[in-house]
């Protein structure tokens, strides 16, 4: 969920499907912004002999805009090729892979790095070697050695990471995706009440599961747009960012490489800004067209942010938990509120201390104010929990997203618009019931952030 399989034919392709962004000052190095693009999700980690890896045919973006428009005026381009060292062995690796250059590795994958501002491509850096995939003990006995030796510090200020981490998100999409119930209120859903007496104890279905990561540092001065001043009311401090994956226009099947031959310009078939906004928000019959086009087209969607069907949902699937909510959505009032957290970002006066406001154009990106300083103790609901570093100010591995997506749809943010509205005691604590102590492989204090992935060889799926 995040953006796990978020439309149907970007679930057959994978390896370009965005699953996860996050974009915050680095809590280690506040004079640079993070930004993490994951792709390839719901890895298995076990899945060899053809362990996972990016798209030789998929070009990767990492998008920013600093001037409120919505259009990209910085983009981040990861361009990958994948070499075979022995083309007559079906083997990931011979032997251990003690170094990115080890000759038992028959499977190495590289990449290119371009900038691209005003008009102007910059090639950063050329044929930077991923890591491998964490395949097991024997294969990949010190895991942590190669992605020191993967994470580069470039002379023109950037860090950089591709490969393979650990799905830090964390969400009970088995119970989600079961007519909406919450395990620790399922005893109180319209059909749960027939089968569960008691609540039950959330599981995060996308645990002990492997991405693949972009991972880009990034010093302030080369994000933000030109400006006297950079303060947290100053709109020149905040930036929008989003992710997007494009394969060639066309595709012919066969040849003697089996491969097939792409042709034709690039198209996007992928795109991410704020978590879970083409998996709740877009309805299926829109779910492919909006994965293809660019943020500036998003005021096509305002309606399903502005009247959202999870809204409607929640009174019906929960009877009397959400009375407030139902008399709000009968109403038929514009959810505001959900406007300015989505689509424009929130304005100043509404939260004391905070906005992260673009403007009227309304588009999907995580907005972040740079100005902002990192938490010294994170809050798991960001601005919710009065932690203004958190999302929906850009977003940082360890906020509860889901918890804070369901409580402002379920009306805890209509205040903020509608001073005369009581949301719901149910609002506030709605929740799946999962935190990041539901990750079994830790954040990271340090850049790349995402936990070490998870091997195969001491990783099977939990029991539960």
């Amino acid at each position: 969920m995040s953006s796990h399989r978020e439309a149907p034919e970007i679930a057959k392709d994978p390896v370009a499907d965005s699953s996860d962004l996050y974009a915050f000052v680095s809590p280690d190095r506040p004079d640079t912004v993070t930004l993490i693009a994951n792709y390839v999700p719901l890895q298995l980690p076990s899945g060899g002999p053809n362990f996972f890896e990016f798209g030789d045919d998929v070009q990767y973006d990492i998008n920013i805009d600093n001037d409120s428009d919505g259009r990209p005026d910085i983009v981040y381009r990861f361009e990958f090729t994948t070499e075979i060292t022995n083309p007559n062995s079906f083997l990931y690796n011979t032997g251990p892979i003690d170094s990115l250059d080890s000759e038992n590795w028959n499977r190495r994958q590289f990449y290119s790095l371009t900038r691209i501002a005003d008009g102007r491509e910059h090639r950063l850096a050329h044929k930077l070697p991923c890591p491998p995939c964490n395949v097991g003990p024997l294969s990949t006995p010190n895991y942590t050695d190669l992605v020191q030796q993967a994470t580069y510090s470039l002379s023109t200020g950037e860090r950089v990471f591709a490969g393979q981490r650990a799905d830090g998100f964390f969400v009970d999409l088995g119970a989600v995706f079961d007519l909406g119930t919450l395990r620790p209120f399922q005893q109180l859903h319209v059909a749960g009440r027939k089968v569960f007496r008691a609540e039950g104890e959330p599981v995060n279905a996308t645990d002990r599961m492997n991405v693949h990561s972009i991972a880009l540092q990034v010093p302030l001065g080369k994000v933000r747009r030109r400006a006297n001043r950079y303060g947290v009311a100053d709109q020149a401090s905040v930036i929008g960012v989003w992710t997007s994956a494009a394969r060639r226009q066309a595709r012919v099947i066969g040849g003697e490489s089996g491969r097939g031959v792409a042709a034709g310009p690039f198209v996007q078939v992928s795109r991410l800004g704020n978590p879970l906004f083409n998996e709740v928000i877009v309805p299926m019959s829109q779910k492919d067209l909006w994965n293809s086009l660019p943020p500036t087209e998003d005021k096509r969607f305002a309606q399903f942010v502005e009247q959202p069907e999870l809204a409607a949902l929640l009174p019906a699937l929960y009877p009397g938990v959400f009375g407030n909510l139902d008399r709000l959505n009968k109403a038929k009032k514009a959810r505001a509120d959900l406007v300015a957290i989505l689509l424009t970002g929130v304005p100043a006066g509404l939260i004391d201390g905070f906005t992260n406001a673009t403007g009227d154009v309304q588009a999907d990106m995580l907005r972040l104010n740079t100005a902002i300083p990192p938490s010294r103790r994170p809050d798991r609901f960001g601005v919710l929990g009065g932690d203004l570093a958190g999302f929906p100010n850009g977003r940082r591995p360890v906020d509860d997203v889901v918890t804070i997506a369901l409580r402002a749809i379920a009306g805890l943010t209509v205040p903020l618009v509608d001073r005369t509205f009581r949301p719901d005691a149910a609002a506030a604590a709605v929740t799946p019931g999962l935190s990041a102590a539901d990750v079994t492989a830790g954040f990271l204090p340090a850049f790349p952030y995402l936990g070490t992935p998870y091997d195969g060889f001491n990783n099977p799926p939990a029991a539960r």
